[in-house]
């Protein structure tokens, strides 16, 4: 039986992933951060090993135990994390303290070059996840209007720049102008600051980075953030097609009916 490795973060999607994967045959050996993975990642990984984010080394070890061969790494991780950890010294976490550039794809390298150096496969979920993408066209019954369509191609042209910057990979925009940017923060937090700023009646628009590592970065939009986007009486979430999830679709699109939100897929 395939064996695989899951580094589980915050969200659904390292449950699905598990899921998905148990349903095809493959072992999953879960490895799940602390207040950050899903408790339900207990009963849908085939074992589980919870550990925290200093305790690298016992991570290493306990890969090695499980005889684990290749990765996946999913689930949303807080990068302000790992700053803390840095600054108290955390001996785990000090490998990336000389780190030149602290952007999420240099972090990311770096983790995967320790994996490779002890002889572990970094690999793509993306084979039990492939339902998660959404097609292109609009998801909701709301179509955006003329002036609204006006700030998808705005925002689309400036959230691809941002997102080749690595500084973030969404874009709040209102009338053409750029109200909010993500950067570490998160999407869900750029939402609700441009929310303060503007007031309703914003564009929200995601992209995906011209090279996007599929292995360790799939742009990922779920309930959550529709809500967070309903609750800030945004009008339009822009996702681009085959390059990034959508969890829990029904459940996205209904909220966002239920609030005349449009959801635009290009």
């Amino acid at each position: 039986m395939e064996r695989i490795g899951l580094i589980a973060g915050g969200g659904q999607l390292p449950v699905i992933l598990a899921k998905e994967a148990r349903k095809k045959g493959v072992k999953i050996i879960g490895f799940a951060i602390k207040e950050m993975a899903s408790p339900d990642l207990e009963t849908n990984c085939d074992r589980i090993h919870w550990f925290d984010l200093s305790q690298v080394n016992k991570f290493f070890f306990m890969l090695l135990i499980e005889r684990v061969k290749k990765i996946v790494m999913l689930g949303k991780v807080d990068k302000t994390i790992i700053y803390e950890g840095i600054k108290k010294g955390d001996k785990g976490l000090n490998r990336f303290k000389g780190l030149e550039d602290k952007s999420d794809y240099a972090v990311l390298d770096k983790i995967t070059s320790e994996f490779e150096k002890k002889g572990i496969k970094v690999i793509s979920g993306i084979e039990y996840l492939s339902d998660l993408f959404p097609a292109a066209g609009v998801l909701t019954k709301k179509q955006p209007s003329v002036k609204e369509r006006e700030d998808i191609s705005f925002g689309l042209e400036r959230a691809k720049e941002i997102a080749r910057l690595d500084i973030g990979q969404t874009i709040v925009i209102k009338d053409k102008t750029v109200v909010s940017v993500e950067a570490m923060e998160g999407t869900d937090r750029a939402i609700e600051r441009a929310a303060r700023l503007c007031g309703e009646g914003f564009v929200v628009v995601k992209a995906s980075r011209p090279k996007q590592d599929m292995r360790w970065d799939v742009p990922t939009i779920g309930p959550g953030t529709i809500r967070q986007i309903t609750d800030s009486r945004g009008a339009v979430l822009v996702l681009e097609a085959k390059k990034m999830f959508l969890v829990d679709k029904e459940a996205c699109v209904k909220l966002a009916d239920d609030n005349n939100l449009s959801i635009v897929v290009i």
